[in-house]
């Protein structure tokens, strides 16, 4: 890597991939060996990289489509990845309830589905204190496993630099599995619409999904007998899928950004989509000044702390040439504070004339706890955050470009409600997530049912 590289129309000064390093940061662990993490650094730097320029450049291009209400986002996955649960089959199942949700929804928005998972590098979470303390005993917070342990334990809890490595390395295996099932045929529509007909048989709501799923049927029934088939088209066989995670921890992300051959810029190349959170979006530090000298699409969350100050800087800052595809603002208000909250900020980019993209997270903004404190989230809420969203974008006259969900493949018991029907009782039976509570394979499934009804209903 050439260190007289810089992005070809640079901001205001000179960027490089390290100079984060002289802002101030927040999220970062403190490693307490610095020349071990100097030396992963320097492996990692050398290492292949994930993801690919020209990939990125074409999600760029589908993202401002979206942007225009030509496209719709599905993005999803788990809270954060666990390098124990590094297995073919959890992948595998995560991936295909995406794509079962994606056919749903590429039905009921009458457009293309962009399908951008959580997968492949979502390793690292932020914690909204340093510390937590269990029966008086205080130790570092679990910062995901490409940090630390989950155990509570002080070993377990102190930062080490050489689960980066294996962050690496599990992402690459995971990166090799999405495109095999991709494009080898485990995508084909014929078959992903049986796996739905399944679901809604299952569901104590067949007979409201029923309808929907004829429909689908009929359409992929006339297009085989048009001649439209996996032998003559791809698109029947395959599918596009991309990756993604917030961009948290800066060494890593730093260590697997390039410059690309074709074009002498950078990209991060850990994954084609990356985002900052809502705590770590300060338009004057460290993650923001990373992120805009990279080329990938890159995601802010939103949230009710958000000023119209502050999204006009940072889209500015990000994307100081107004390229479609470049910004995703992902709306994290929360169900009851969505109507207020969001409609100035979305008046506040319209005055910039910033071409973004707009997405609902409604997940984030609708963690609760039990009586027993169990982090959960409630299925109704969640879907109330989705229709604010997109009344909000109605009203507003902003396209409202998908959904950011936490979800799995598996059928934890993590959210209660639903058609299952799940409670508070029953979030013992499977409650596997070491951070925050995930939709399970069926509520997942029920709720692109429902949003592809929301979507058919405004069209």
């Amino acid at each position: 890597m050439s260190a007289t590289l810089t992005q070809p129309n640079p901001t205001s000064e000179t960027w490089m991939p390290d100079s984060w390093r002289s802002f101030p940061f927040k999220q970062i662990p403190t490693y307490p060996d610095a020349a071990a993490l100097k030396n992963v650094e320097d492996r990692l730097s050398t290492y292949p990289p994930l993801v690919f320029a020209g990939e990125v450049r074409r999600l760029r291009n589908h993202l401002a489509q979206a942007a225009q209400g030509k496209a719709f986002v599905l993005q999803g996955g788990p809270c954060a990845e666990s390098f124990g649960e590094f297995k073919a089959d959890i992948v595998r199942d995560t991936f295909r309830v995406l794509l079962q949700m994606a056919v749903v929804l590429t039905f009921g928005a009458k457009v293309p589905v962009i399908k951008l998972g959580r997968m492949a590098g979502q390793f690292a979470k932020p914690r909204s204190s340093d510390t937590e303390t269990v029966d008086g005993v205080t130790l570092p917070s679990y910062r995901g496993d490409i940090i630390n342990g989950p155990e509570f334990t002080p070993g377990a809890r102190i930062p080490d630099p050489a689960r980066m490595e294996t962050g690496y390395f599990q992402s690459a295996g995971i990166q090799n599995l999405l495109r095999a099932f991709s494009r080898g045929g485990y995508a084909n529509l014929h078959e992903v619409h049986r796996w739905n007909l399944g679901f809604v048989e299952r569901s104590p709501l067949a007979n409201r999904y029923r309808t929907m799923a004829e429909r689908i049927g009929e359409t992929l029934a006339f297009m085989q007998a048009c001649g439209i088939d996996a032998a003559s088209s791809a698109q029947v066989d395959e599918t596009e899928f991309y990756t993604s995670h917030e961009a948290l921890l800066l060494p890593y992300e730093q260590a697997l950004t390039r410059v690309d051959s074709t074009s002498g810029e950078w990209y991060d190349c850990s994954a084609h989509f990356v985002w900052i959170g809502d705590r770590t979006r300060q338009p004057d530090g460290a993650h923001v000044e990373f992120l805009r000298g990279v080329r990938n699409p890159i995601g802010i969350k939103v949230g009710p702390t958000t000023s119209v100050e502050d999204i006009k800087r940072l889209t500015t800052v990000l994307n100081p040439q107004n390229e479609a595809g470049r910004i995703t603002l992902i709306s994290r208000m929360g169900a009851e504070k969505i109507e207020q909250f969001l409609p100035p900020l979305m008046r506040a980019v319209k005055e910039t004339g910033q071409p973004v993209t707009w997405i609902s997270d409604p997940m984030h903004g609708n963690t609760i706890s039990t009586d027993s404190k169990v982090k959960t989230r409630s299925f109704d809420a969640v879907m109330k955050e989705v229709k604010g969203f997109f009344a909000v974008c109605a009203a507003e006259g902003v396209p409202a470009g998908g959904v950011h969900l936490e979800m799995t493949g598996q059928n934890v018991t993590e959210c209660v409600g639903g058609a299952q029907r799940l409670t508070e009782a029953d979030l013992g039976a499977r409650y596997e997530t070491f951070c925050d509570p995930r939709l399970n394979a069926e509520q997942s499934l029920e709720l692109a049912f429902l949003i592809a009804e929301e979507l058919t209903g405004r069209s």
